[in-house]
């Protein structure tokens, strides 16, 4: 080759390595780390949610949303994680889980058998888990939902994750499983045992037969949900779920703390014990 095509190549190649690098930095700076740039971020994200086949539904919830500091306070300030295996769990009332969570297993074994005959799971890890995240559903979060994920999803710390959780929340706005003045944890989660939206299309399952998924309002709908997760993350019928044996992995899956898997296991053991 000769040194004049050499050098015009070279041109050609470092032309498109740089309008490459300008694109990437073009599509990077549309996240924010405040609040200054959400309205435009919105505005471009609607048209982009619009040609990814998001309805009329939801274009309006999302522009009915708001910049959350109060998830960004949260999303930066996870320090329960931090505690060591006893600490997290006096901090989030174990013993409490666990004696509450007896007595509802008894009171709701219909449901907890049913669910066991379908999907493998038995009471201990579903009940724990719904008692850890919301209280049995006492408390499932004060803020907007939708306005949670799409500050996270402007955010750049985590930008690509939740994005894909907002296409989500739209969708379940789309389709009337989730209203968009609903409130949720502050990264977004929904229901009584905090699915984030993405989730919530994919293993959301109707467990009290109504036509429709609602991890709010139904406990069925959320337990169901959360036996149809762990199966479909391995949970295999039958053998334990403490730190080593075959379904831990599901609950790993379930969330990625350490300190919040053991607390689980430990919990459900004492429920399906008791």
């Amino acid at each position: 080759m000769r040194r004049k095509d050499k050098v015009r190549i070279g041109a050609l190649l470092a032309a498109v390595l740089a309008v490459g690098l300008s694109s990437g930095l073009a599509e990077a700076a549309r996240c924010g780390n405040n609040s200054g740039g959400f309205e435009r971020w919105k505005r471009d994200f609607s048209k982009q949610a619009a040609s990814n086949g998001v309805k009329k539904r939801g274009l309006s919830a999302l522009a009915g949303t708001r910049y959350s500091t109060k998830t960004i306070r949260a999303d930066r300030g996870q320090k329960s994680f931090k505690l060591s295996l006893n600490q997290f769990m006096a901090k989030r009332g174990a013993n409490t889980i666990a004696s509450r969570g007896k007595s509802l297993k008894r009171q709701n074994a219909n449901l907890f058998n049913s669910l066991e005959r379908r999907y493998g799971v038995p009471p201990g890890p579903l009940i724990a888990i719904w008692g850890m995240e919301s209280g049995f559903g006492g408390f499932m979060g004060n803020s907007n939902i939708l306005s949670s994920v799409a500050t996270l999803a402007y955010d750049c710390r985590r930008s690509e994750f939740f994005t894909n959780h907002l296409y989500a929340a739209l969708r379940l706005v789309d389709n009337g499983w989730l209203d968009p003045n609903a409130s949720g944890a502050a990264h977004g989660e929904i229901g009584q045992t905090q699915f984030l939206p993405g989730n919530v299309l994919k293993y959301g399952v109707d467990g009290d037969g109504n036509g429709r998924v609602d991890l709010i309002r139904s406990r069925a709908d959320a337990l169901a949900s959360t036996a149809n997760f762990l199966r479909a993350h391995g949970w295999r019928p039958g053998a334990g779920y403490g730190p080593g044996q075959a379904n831990f992995r599901a609950l790993q899956a379930w969330n990625a703390a350490g300190v919040y898997q053991q607390a689980i296991a430990i919990i459900g053991v004492q429920i399906d014990g008791g």
